[in-house]
């Protein structure tokens, strides 16, 4: 009966956010409450337990997503994105420049939103593609694949944070080792698989190019004014990870030979401590950058960060009327009988999710949520678990999937193009980040902070 109970029900979600387009704020709450009727869970329970997931979601990662958002916006709005993608173009060089963008995209992403990272980066795709007779299909899919890895996997954008946050994993070595999955599967997806692919789906890059002068939009810089430099935009990405990074290594080595260091390290560490200084440095060091008022900005941000918020939490509802229910104990009885590995089984069900509803937040929020309390019952690592949901949100992304029509719209793609390009990409960077985790489990027994 459970486990119909949990197959209806995301069937049901699926059915809401795809047949019926009903926001998924909405649908996770519709699910949630039809769910714990289903499981005969006592009425006035229900509602306890839906704000007890949103409630715990909220503490654990709320704050990280509102400076997250911040810190993104403050460099979309100063143009520091664009002198990112020079700075790694220069470094990297114009031979590499496929890298050079997939690398950008990478560290764009981290804190701004994929959406809009793409639509600032394709006219820098577009110009490298003339300038270096490298078909603009490969800049394409290893800017796309770059953005949608560390969307899903590098903190502190918010599904990776949720993720952490409901597995009950320290955020330190999740950064750490996310980073470790986040560069091959990255280069694999979006480089590899574009160079050696590139030459079969097209033909003339002298037809896409044309395709794209007529679907892209003229994009305008937000910034037309002075920019910050390139180093100045990657040091404020990197400064909170590297706090939080801090924080981990530091507690760990003093222990409690040096109470006052320890404790210093321990609340610069912090997630919300380290995301909330990062944001106050970007404020003073890109002052003068501002091409509007800072509480503009802050206005911005604030409205992209409340819809985050509600799916956010509303899947931390879901996944609580879960636990609640009996479901979270029964399929570790099921998984136990099917002799499945956790980390195969996370991955699975969130490429399934990602692919049947098409929001990788959601795919993140809900299964975290789902696998969660089977963890400690099977003596998984917390962290590795986490990694392999991130991983299945990668890829498959499907005309369902607003980033799907993003990548066609911006690139000038048909419909089949977007889809050997973009989505069959996503799949190769999800599968091989699955790969890199599974070696990771392999020596989970002396690497340090997966458990």
């Amino acid at each position: 009966m459970l486990l119909a109970v949990f197959l209806v029900g995301i069937i049901l979600l699926m059915l809401l956010i795809i047949k019926f387009k009903v926001n998924p704020f909405i649908a996770l709450l519709a699910v949630a409450i039809v769910m714990g009727l289903a499981t005969g869970l006592p009425l006035n329970s229900i509602p306890t337990e839906i704000a007890k997931g949103f409630g715990s979601t909220m503490q654990s990662i709320g704050i990280v997503i509102a400076l997250g958002i911040i810190l993104g916006q403050l460099l979309y709005e100063t143009g520091g994105t664009e002198e990112i993608a020079s700075l790694v173009l220069e470094k990297v060089g114009i031979k590499n420049s496929p890298i050079a963008m997939n690398i950008t995209g990478v560290i764009v992403a981290i804190p701004v939103y994929f959406d809009a990272a793409f639509v600032i980066l394709v006219t820098i795709a577009k110009q490298l593609s003339k300038k270096t007779g490298i078909h603009f299909a490969r800049f394409v899919t290893a800017l796309g694949v770059g953005l949608i890895v560390a969307h899903c996997l590098v903190i502190p954008t918010p599904g990776p944070m949720a993720v952490a946050g409901n597995v009950n994993a320290p955020i330190g070595p999740f950064v750490f080792y996310s980073l470790i999955v986040a560069l091959p599967a990255s280069l694999v997806g979006g480089v590899l698989y574009s160079k050696l692919t590139t030459n079969k789906f097209f033909k003339d890059n002298s037809i896409v190019e044309a395709a794209l002068e007529e679907a892209t939009p003229a994009a305008q810089p937000v910034n037309n004014g002075p920019k910050p430099s390139g180093y100045l935009a990657v040091g404020l990405i990197f400064l909170p990870i590297l706090l939080i990074l801090a924080g981990t290594v530091v507690t760990a080595i003093i222990g409690d030979s040096n109470p006052a260091v320890n404790m210093f390290f321990a609340f610069i560490g912090d997630k919300n401590v380290a995301l909330f200084i990062g944001v106050i440095v970007a404020i003073f060091a890109l002052k003068k950058y501002f091409p509007r008022p800072l509480e503009d900005i802050l206005t911005e941000a604030a409205g992209q960060a409340g819809m985050v918020f509600l799916i956010t939490g509303a899947g931390g509802s879901f996944g609580q009327i879960i636990n609640a229910s009996g479901i979270g104990d029964y399929l570790v009885g099921v998984m136990g009988d099917l002799n499945m590995p956790l980390i195969l089984l996370a991955f699975l069900l969130s490429q399934i999710l990602r692919a049947a509803q098409g929001s990788a937040t959601v795919a993140l929020v809900t299964t975290s949520s789902i696998v969660a309390p089977t963890i400690v019952a099977v003596g998984a690592s917390p962290v590795l678990v986490g990694l392999a949901v991130c991983c299945g949100s990668v890829g498959l992304s499907l005309p369902n999937d607003s980033g799907f029509w993003v990548i066609n719209r911006f690139s000038g793609f048909s419909f089949s193009e977007t889809l050997k390009t973009w989505t069959v990409g996503g799949l190769c960077a999800g599968v091989t980040g699955l790969i890199v985790v599974l070696i990771l489990n392999m020596f989970s027994g002396v690497l340090p902070g997966l458990y």
